[in-house]
C-alpha cells in the first residue's frame, strides 16, 4: 500500500500538470472505481452523479494529508481581479494497492486497466494541443476508488469529509510534534501499532514505521506509555527523516504497480535498512535481522540495535 512518500510523489506530479485546468468531460469506464457496485456492468446512476459533480469544475490543486489525496475543485469563471472563493468540493483519490494516476495526451492508447478519464481544458491563454489533456485513473486490481465529497475543517486545514478524523502528518505545516508525542505517550499498545494509527499521526505505514524504529533504536514492541518522551521524539524525528529521504528519490517501489504520473518508479527500496530484510545482516552490527508480527503486520528489527523492552 502506498505510504506518504509514494502518495506525495504522485500528488506533486498531478498538481504540476492539472492545477488551474478545468475538467471539461469525464468518462467512467468501470463504475466499480466509484465504490458503488461489484458488478462489471456500468452503474448509470453512480456515473451520472460523479460526472455531474465534477464536470465543468476548475482544479485548484492536488492536495494530500498522510496517505489520502484529493483534488480541490472550484467553480469556473469569475473576473481576473476577483479573489477566488475557497474550494467547497473535493475529488477524493484513493490509490489502494494498485491505483495509478497517469497524465496522457488525448490520442495516447488507453491502457486496458484504465477505469476513469478526466479530460482537461486550460483556457484561452494556453495554445490548443500544448501538453497532456487527460488525467487517467488506472487500477489493475480495483482496490482504489474515486469519490466526490465536501471539504471540511480538520486539524488546521480543509480536507475531504471522510478524512476529518485523519491526523496531520509529519511533513505538513499543521503537524505539532509536541501534541503528537503527548498523545503517543498515552498509548499502551505496541509502538509499531501506534505509529500505524492514522488518527494519531498520518502517513506512516508498515515500511516507514520499521525504518523509523530502527533509526531511533526502539523495539517495535515497546510500550509508548512506558517509554521516555525523548525516545518517542526520536522515533517521530526518524519517521520524518526517513520519509523525507524516500520522497527525494520518488518513494519505494517493489513492483510496477506503484509509479508516478510519468510512469516512473521510486527507488528507495535500495536504501531500506530493515524492512523486508529478515534473515540478512544488520548494516550496523552484523546481527541477523529478525521478523515478528505486530498487530497482524510483519515487522523487521535488529535484536541488538533495538533491544527488547524491559519493564519492572
Amino acid at each position: 500500500m502506498p505510504e506518504l512518500p509514494e502518495v506525495e510523489s504522485v500528488r506533486v506530479g498531478v498538481h504540476e500538470w492539472t492545477a488551474g485546468a478545468t475538467i471539461t468531460d469525464v468518462e467512467v469506464l468501470d463504475s466499480r472505481i466509484l465504490g458503488t457496485t461489484s458488478a462489471r456492468s456500468i452503474d448509470p446512476a453512480a456515473v451520472d452523479g460523479f460526472t455531474t459533480a465534477v464536470a465543468g469544475r476548475r482544479i485548484i490543486g492536488a492536495e494530500r494529508r498522510g496517505k489520502f489525496m484529493w483534488l480541490s475543485l472550484g467553480q469556473e469563471g469569475g473576473l481576473p481581479d476577483e479573489p477566488s472563493p475557497p474550494p467547497e468540493l473535493s475529488l477524493l483519490i484513493h490509490l489502494g494497492m494498485s491505483g495509478q494516476l497517469r497524465i496522457h495526451r488525448a490520442d495516447d492508447p488507453i491502457h486496458r486497466h484504465t477505469r476513469a478519464i478526466l479530460r482537461l481544458g486550460r483556457g484561452s491563454d494556453v495554445p490548443e494541443g500544448s501538453g497532456p489533456t487527460e488525467l487517467r485513473f488506472v487500477d489493475q486490481r480495483i482496490f482504489g476508488h474515486l469519490g466526490v465529497q465536501p471539504l471540511v475543517h480538520a486539524f488546521g486545514r480543509l480536507v475531504p469529509a471522510s478524512a476529518n478524523h485523519i491526523a496531520a502528518d509529519p511533513l505538513e505545516p499543521e503537524f505539532e510534534p509536541g501534541l503528537t508525542i503527548t498523545a503517543l505517550s498515552q498509548k499502551r499498545t505496541a509502538i509499531k501499532s501506534a505509529l500505524l494509527d492514522q488518527t494519531l499521526v498520518s502517513g506512516i505505514g508498515n515500511i516507514y514505521a520499521d525504518e523509523a524504529l530502527f533509526r531511533a533504536g526502539v523495539h517495535p514492541l515497546a510500550n509508548p506509555a512506558r517509554t521516555l518522551k525523548s525516545r518517542l521524539a526520536a522515533v517521530l524525528e526518524s519517521a520524518t527523516a526517513v520519509m523525507s529521504d524516500a520522497l527525494a528519490v520518488g518513494g519505494t517501489s517493489f513492483d510496477s504497480l506503484y509509479v508516478n504520473v510519468n510512469g516512473e518508479s521510486g527507488y528507495f527500496d535500495r536504501a531500506l535498512l530493515v524492512y523486508g530484510r529478515g534473515g540478512q545482516e544488520c548494516v550496523r552490527c552484523g546481527t541477523e535481522i529478525q521478523r515478528l508480527t505486530v498487530g497482524g503486520r510483519s515487522s523487521h528489527y535488529c535484536p541488538v540495535c533495538q533491544k527488547p523492552p524491559r519493564y519492572r
